[in-house]
């Protein structure tokens, strides 16, 4: 049984490796091509995959320190640092979408012009990464909520994709260009609710809080 928990933790470490490597590809091209076409969508997605490199790579020190043995002063290792690396993420996110959301109503007044081709390629490339990474971690999200975090941050970005791809549908059909800034919005308001669940989670735990589900006057009887 060690040996099977140990085989699975590792093909988690493995594919959360590989995601990293795919997020932070996508983060140099939307960040190129956001600047390059003039779009605040995608150059939020971009921030977004910054946040998530980051947040992938504290992710996977986590689990680096978590492998350490415990010693005579930390009795059960380094397990926390899992749980702090959750909350750590959490308010990146939150950090990251209040900047999209500034930003999306600045532009809302005065939109500039926007290379939708360019803006339509990289967020399809985007997307189509993004859909890679939800894959190689649609099971390891269930085993922690180190992995979960990176879970959720990809789901994000594959819907800031998304937004992105329709912002640039709509202002090639109609020329109306504050949809790259309403698609900007939408991206930092997708953040909020499943950065909210991890992080009130994570802080549960570091709470050592009543598990979900469990009934304490059940327990007592």
């Amino acid at each position: 049984m060690p040996h099977a928990h140990g085989s699975t933790a590792s093909a988690s470490r493995d594919r959360l490796v590989a995601v990293f490597a795919l997020t932070a590809t996508i983060f140099v091209v939307e960040l190129v091509g956001g600047i390059a076409s003039n779009s605040l969508a995608l150059l939020a997605d971009a921030g977004h995959m910054f946040t998530d490199v980051a947040g992938i790579g504290l992710a996977l020190l986590a689990i680096w320190f978590a492998g350490r043995p415990a010693k005579s002063g930390r009795t059960f290792g380094y397990l926390r640092l899992e749980i702090l690396a959750a909350v750590v993420n959490a308010v990146l996110l939150f950090g990251v979408s209040a900047f999209i959301l500034f930003e999306a109503w600045r532009r809302l007044s005065d939109p500039p012009e926007i290379a939708t081709g360019l803006m339509l390629v990289v967020a399809l490339v985007g997307l189509a990464a993004n859909a890679i990474s939800l894959f190689l971690l649609r099971k390891a999200q269930g085993e922690s909520l180190n992995m979960r975090g990176a879970y959720l941050e990809v789901m994000g970005d594959f819907a800031g994709s998304a937004a992105v791809i329709v912002a640039a549908i709509v202002i090639a059909l109609t020329g109306w260009t504050p949809a790259d800034a309403a698609a900007s919005a939408v991206i930092g308001l997708l953040i909020i609710p499943r950065t909210w669940s991890l992080l009130r989670d994570a802080v549960d735990v570091l709470l050592e809080a009543t598990p979900k589900g469990m009934d304490l006057d059940e327990v007592r009887t």
